[in-house]
């Protein structure tokens, strides 16, 4: 079970623990916001247990086939929700999360989750990713203030999210390596101790992976504890670095094509999962340089003119790409001297890099583990082609100012 700093409960209780919290912390006033598929599944009887101590409700019950953390959907939370200290409550998985975290924020009042399914790992982050006119981007919010899990119904989500949920958790491999290549390259800032502790979330999950397969309890219990403990890490770095990386700028770049061609969407994690075998198998490319590749290839490495690159944004991104721009100040605006250091720093710590890379399972090893749960390892599984994934791999780094093995493996020349 994930430390505090949040209140965290995970079982077969879970509506009377969140009933004793709220008596506790005098709370008695709730804006529950679920949809369709949540309300009939928990928001329902969540309503009912809170309002059996007198305590007011009111629902919000989005509607239509496919909710999105959007301009739409989040006015329509707002413009139903009173300034006054109602406590937003979210019964579902990450976009209802996102939505409540987001309207609960911009209102200054409590925050509390109740998922419904093990499938991201947003429930305890402190951003909110959101859709603002077909762009995908990550804004302030809070963390909730407590988390109550159901256990019986997380057992009882659709397999689809359940699998979702372990690849969002595998791609903390790559996250992680992503993390460390940034910090010794770029300068992000790193803390050994919150990578050690997402690394030991991740191999529970890992090690448990027969009881995710089987949604016994304790599997599922394992498997949401890593995934809110990947939150809990995001909180103590103040930023995602340690649980996204290159898998994830792949997962975002799908996710805003299907939005902007009306397509149907797919599952947050599922994304993750197929953008994290695609990452490790570039990890693993890494991995086979020699020094000696390393050095010749450096030697030819040429800084990419700011024309070019403003070409290949507005060939991706188009017609968002303002925000990308501004996301990729540094590397657009990198001058002949700074790529120089840049490469030295490459070739310098080359050993270390190459460690990192050992540390990455190879993309063979994420196809089992990611199978053995159901979830989709290839982008046709969900429901992309091979120009999708090629466009993906060529733009999707662009999408965040991070260096992660995509940006390494264009220096290299590795792939463009």
């Amino acid at each position: 079970m994930p430390d505090q700093p949040l209140h965290y409960y995970c079982g077969e209780a879970a509506l009377d623990e969140l009933t004793r919290y709220c008596r506790q912390n005098q709370l008695d006033r709730f804006i529950l916001v679920s949809d369709t598929n949540t309300h009939p599944v928990l928001g329902q009887h969540a309503a009912a247990v809170l309002q059996s101590q007198g305590w007011q409700v009111r629902e919000i019950i989005l509607e239509g086939p496919e909710v999105v953390a959007d301009e739409s959907y989040l006015q329509y939370v707002l413009d139903r929700s009173e300034s006054k200290p109602w406590v937003f409550l979210s019964v579902g998985s990450g976009t209802l999360t996102d939505i409540a975290r987001y309207c609960s924020y911009q209102k200054n009042t409590t925050f509390i989750c109740l998922p419904s399914a093990p499938s991201v790992d947003g429930f305890a982050s402190v951003v909110a990713p959101i859709v603002v006119k077909g762009f995908k981007d990550t804004v302030p919010a809070h963390a909730p203030q407590a988390i109550f899990a159901d256990l019986p119904t997380l057992c009882a989500a659709p397999k689809a999210m359940i699998a979702a949920g372990m690849g969002d958790m595998l791609g903390k491999y790559t996250s992680l390596a992503d993390w460390k290549l940034d910090h010794i390259l770029w300068g992000e800032p790193y803390d050994s101790q919150i990578a050690a502790r997402l690394e030991r979330a991740l191999l529970a999950c890992v090690e448990n992976v027969e009881g995710v397969r089987q949604a016994d309890p304790q599997g599922i219990a394992n498997l949401l504890g890593g995934l809110v403990e990947s939150g809990i890490c995001m909180i103590q770095a103040g930023n995602s670095r340690p649980a996204s990386g290159a898998e994830h700028h792949l997962s975002h770049f799908w996710e805003m094509k299907l939005l902007r061609q009306s397509r149907p969407a797919v599952l947050h994690g599922a994304k993750v999962g197929v953008g994290t075998v695609l990452t490790a198998g570039r990890w693993e490319q890494v991995r086979a340089l020699s020094l000696e590749d390393v050095e010749q290839r450096l030697s030819r490495s040429r800084l990419p003119s700011l024309e070019q690159e403003r070409q290949a944004i507005e060939a991706a991104f188009h017609p968002n790409t303002e925000p990308i721009y501004q996301n990729q100040t540094r590397f657009l605006e990198l001058s002949e001297a700074n790529y120089t250091v840049l490469k030295e720093k490459i070739h310098q710590n080359w050993g270390e890099i190459k460690e990192i890379a050992a540390r990455v399972p190879m993309a063979t090893r994420m196809i089992e583990l990611f199978e053995q749960v159901g979830g989709p390892t290839q982008v046709s599984g969900i429901g992309l082609d091979a120009q999708d994934e090629a466009e993906a791999l060529r733009y999707a780094h662009y999408l965040r100012n991070q260096f992660t093995v995509a940006k390494l493996g264009r220096i290299l020349g590795l792939w463009l």
